[in-house]
């Protein structure tokens, strides 16, 4: 009997170790928690499609469309004028920028001269014994000859046997030597050949000038122009004429300016090709950096988007009942922040903001618009 009611009580006492030990066991485990569905809120807008402007943006730096350099074709000592050459000095037309001492010079020319006139005064008589009907335009050329001035053209020769005569005293000859001799005598001194403004000067009053030195720079303030490259492929879309609208870096100012010229040829290292915009403004100065967006055609039927929203695949999202899509687009051009597409129908529904992490199929919820409930509260002084 005893050994019936020991093993009854150890029996008990496996179930009863089972059964607290299954207990303690399930309190352990943990329930997976459901997880929730996150649905993203997503900023979006309505496809109407357009007539987009494509404009090219550019930059470069104003350089002027008119200038000159300035050499010196003979030597001599650099004579003060009535204007300092000094940069930043204005000049007008015609007015002496330089002026070289010639008066060494100027003398061997009055006295070719005056060989020239002593050598047709040494014929007269022979022309007025033989050759007495050009005698008087010979005497009228003489009666005009002053030494002071440029010397006159000979008079015209008519008959064989004048020219031969007038060419065998060496008079043609002389004449040129003359002419040679006042045509250089002018370079002694350099006049503006437009009005500008002097940007550069390497020489000073009372120094030496050589023979072929630089003496300075020479510009037309009143005209600059813009050189820029845009790629070949904007080539067909430039016109000469063509309006741009161009701005200072800080973008405080803007200027109007016309394409003026483009070039014919492509660089064939860069596949660039070179433009050039020409713009007027009294602000304007020789080496400012200007920024051009250059209005190179209209694309119809289009629309134009955040560069980011275009996928890598020419696609972009979509929102369809509350979950996005991705369709085909066909990119006409890009711009550094934007890019103009086609081939959206109107009423499409496109993210107007990236969305990290986006997928097709992914649930979102589009940004409805706050409304503005607007009371309108009447006044006594109103009714």
């Amino acid at each position: 009997m005893r050994n019936i009611v020991l093993s009854v009580l150890g029996a008990l006492l496996i179930v009863g170790a089972i059964y607290f030990g299954n207990i303690i066991a399930n309190s352990k485990k943990k329930k997976r928690p459901v997880p929730e569905k996150v649905i993203k809120t997503v900023y979006t807008d309505t496809v109407q499609n357009k007539t987009i402007p494509i404009i090219i943006p550019a930059n470069g730096n104003l350089t002027a469309k008119r200038r000159v350099e300035l050499y010196a074709e003979v030597q001599g000592v650099f004579k003060p004028s009535g204007k300092l050459f000094k940069p930043g000095q204005k000049y007008r037309a015609g007015q002496t920028l330089i002026r070289i001492d010639a008066a060494e010079y100027y003398a061997n020319v009055q006295s070719s001269k005056s060989n020239l006139y002593n050598s047709i005064a040494a014929i007269m008589p022979d022309l007025r014994l033989d050759f007495p009907e050009v005698y008087p335009k010979w005497q009228q050329y003489l009666t005009n000859f002053d030494l002071n001035k440029t010397t006159p053209k000979l008079p015209e020769m008519t008959t064989e046997k004048e020219k031969y005569f007038i060419t065998g005293r060496s008079i043609v000859t002389n004449y040129y030597n003359v002419k040679n001799l006042e045509q250089r005598l002018a370079k002694y001194t350099i006049s503006a050949p437009f009005s500008g403004i002097l940007t550069e000067a390497l020489v000073t009053e009372g120094s030496l000038v050589r023979n072929g030195q630089k003496l300075g720079e020479f510009i037309d303030d009143s005209v600059y122009e813009m050189e820029v490259a845009l790629s070949k492929k904007y080539a067909s879309l430039l016109n000469v004429g063509e309006k741009v609208a161009l701005n200072n870096l800080e973008n405080t100012e803007t200027f109007s300016g016309v394409v003026s010229r483009v070039n014919g040829s492509i660089d064939a290292t860069t596949q660039t090709i070179t433009a050039y915009i020409e713009v007027k403004d009294e602000k304007l100065k020789e080496g400012m950096y200007l920024e051009a967006n250059l209005n190179a055609k209209d694309e119809k039927n289009a629309i134009e988007v955040n560069r980011s929203l275009v996928l890598d695949n020419n696609q972009v999202f979509i929102v369809r009942d509350s979950v996005l899509d991705v369709i085909d687009v066909k990119p006409v051009y890009f711009s550094d922040k934007k890019a103009v597409l086609k081939n959206i129908p109107d009423g499409t529904v496109i993210l107007s903001k990236p969305v990290p992490g986006a997928y097709a199929g992914m649930l979102v919820q589009p940004l409805q618009p706050k409304k503005i409930n607007v009371k309108i509260i009447k006044t006594k002084n109103a009714e």
